[in-house]
């Protein structure tokens, strides 16, 4: 197996610590994402000629497809197990199979607006006045160490929102005096909201005296030769200390496009290729993103001189089209995006180019209007993109098209680049155009297609997301789906849900009084709805 130069020599760089790394195809698209406790060591096994006979299909064609590798340093393999989840949530890479789906990892929850406050195990945060710790990239240990608080700090397990006398009639945790009983008055609320606090401290990381409480007890066990206690101690203490390391959570993911070498040239190759009059500076690319026809959504990236420009980047909720038409889809994206940039052009005093087409330079002075002088200032260059990228091929490309001529944009450079071939269509040629894939006006291309795909497919998780997380009402204990069901039909929206009654509650459908005065409890308790 021969190791390409540039892979050599980047090896070479890789240094002995934790972290990620993403392997690439030809085409720069991500195809793998590892995480390792030696990037080192780790990556440099892929290129061992002596390893290849141990090998599989599956890593034999992961190791033919590898043409570039970037990598991520971070301070221990917990952080590198939580960044390597979350970016193959992102990039979907084809040689992934663990993390692909919507699961996430494990944190803790506790709302000190409830009544009588709980710790609970939840995937998703949520904006609703509740505090969050994690995430947890070891459950097993998560579990453990909460089992422990809990017990440390006398805090209640038990599942419903207010406790009652008769929930403490049948509470293991209290008659084990786990729990201090606030249900039955034991103790206040204010003191008990003290034992949940302090116990949120212990979550933070303050919790060196227990962890050195522990490691005495295991060795005054062990020293009592009482091995079976000092195991279960150590291991106590293990994921104690596995849960509490402090960890990066990556809510944003410290991941970057790789950028080109020299993006100047292959601006100037690209103008060649494509007849263009001078290089685009500002270069806007277009993707649609569906499942089946729903959650239809799209992107807009923009690109200034060969680098993203983040800040111009726009999403669009797809609104007029029916089913699955991509074309159509892009045809709405490209008129609206356009039409905003025109009205926001004649706002502040420039050209319509709709007008500016209209107008005639060689007609009679007499003919033009007398704001025809304000009408005819030049657009600013920030306006309008000198090339727009259609992610598809000749159909989508035609739709596009379609609508810039309508607002008279015909003028501007438009392209579809074609996944499947990497076939670059320009309107009017019949035979679309092919490049090299060494060549940088196509991998400049690539990245603002492959750039558009991402933006738009985040887009879309988040709408899913937001679909099919759960509810504020999946929190209240025993609701169950016909009952949450039944709430939202009647009041149509939580926040209208709030403002009814305990009465008014207690009349809908599987609900009597005492179900209805806890849900009101519940629904006041909580200030937010996300």
């Amino acid at each position: 197996m021969l190791v390409a130069e540039g892979i050599r020599k980047k090896l070479v760089t890789l240094p002995h610590k934790p972290g990620i790394y993403l392997m690439r195809d030809r085409f720069g698209t991500v195809i793998y994402v590892g995480k390792a406790r030696d990037l080192r060591k780790r990556v440099s096994q892929y290129f061992q000629p002596s390893r290849k006979l141990g090998w599989d299909l599956k890593f034999k064609a992961l190791v033919d497809a590898i043409h570039d590798f970037d990598f991520h340093v971070v301070r221990s393999e917990p952080e590198a197990l939580l960044l390597e989840g979350k970016l193959i949530k992102e990039f979907h890479p084809r040689y992934n199979v663990s993390f692909r789906d919507d699961k996430r990892f494990l944190m803790v929850k506790v709302n000190l607006n409830d009544p009588i406050p709980r710790f609970t195990l939840t995937r998703l945060r949520q904006d609703d006045g509740a505090r969050y710790f994690g995430p947890f990239p070891n459950s097993g240990a998560l579990r453990s160490t909460l089992a422990l608080v809990r017990h440390q700090y006398h805090l209640r397990g038990c599942r419903p929102l207010t406790p009652t006398e008769r929930d403490y009639r049948h509470c293991l945790y209290a008659h084990l005096k786990y729990c201090t009983a606030p249900c039955i008055g034991n103790v206040s609320r204010e003191e008990y909201l003290q034992q949940v606090k302090a116990a949120c401290d212990f979550l933070e990381g303050q919790c060196a005296e227990m962890q050195e409480s522990l490691e005495a007890e295991m060795k005054k066990a062990a020293a009592a030769q009482d091995y079976e206690r000092a195991a279960e101690l150590r291991d106590m203490l293990a994921d104690l200390r596995s849960t509490t390391r402090k960890v990066n959570r990556f809510e944003r993911v410290p991941y970057s496009l790789p950028i080109a070498l020299d993006p100047e040239k292959d601006l100037a190759e690209l103008a060649t290729a494509l007849g263009l009059e001078a290089p685009p500076e500002r270069i806007e690319g277009f993707d649609i993103s569906n499942i089946s026809g729903t959650f239809k959504v799209a992107s807009m990236v923009s690109f200034r001189k060969g680098r993203p420009d983040r800040s111009n980047y726009r999403r669009f909720k797809i609104r007029t089209v029916e089913g699955q038409d991509d074309f159509a889809s892009v045809a709405e994206v490209v008129r609206r995006r356009y039409t905003r940039v025109l009205k926001e052009s004649t706002a502040q005093g420039a050209v319509s180019p709709v007008a500016a087409l209209a107008d005639d330079s060689t007609a009679p002075a007499a003919k033009a209007s007398p704001d025809a002088a304000v009408r005819l200032t030049p657009t600013p260059p920030a306006a309008l993109p000198d090339l727009i990228l259609i992610d598809g091929g000749k159909g989508q490309l035609n739709a596009a098209c379609a609508e810039l001529e309508k607002l008279g944009l015909a003028h501007i450079p438009a392209i579809g680049l074609a996944k499947e071939f990497e076939e670059i269509y320009q309107p009017g040629e019949k035979e679309p155009l092919r490049l090299s894939h060494e060549s940088g006006a196509l991998k400049l291309l690539q990245r603002v297609r492959d750039e558009s795909h991402r933006f738009a497919n985040t887009y879309n998780a988040q709408l899913r997301l937001r679909k099919i997380s759960e509810s504020i009402l999946d929190e209240f204990p025993n609701i169950g789906e016909r009952r949450k069901a039944a709430l939202l039909k009647k009041f149509g929206s939580v926040q209208r849900m709030r403002l009814a009654s305990v009465e008014q509650i207690a009349a809908v459908s599987g609900f009597g009084g005492k179900a209805a005065a806890e849900l009101k409890a519940f629904l006041e308790a909580r200030q937010q709805e996300p």
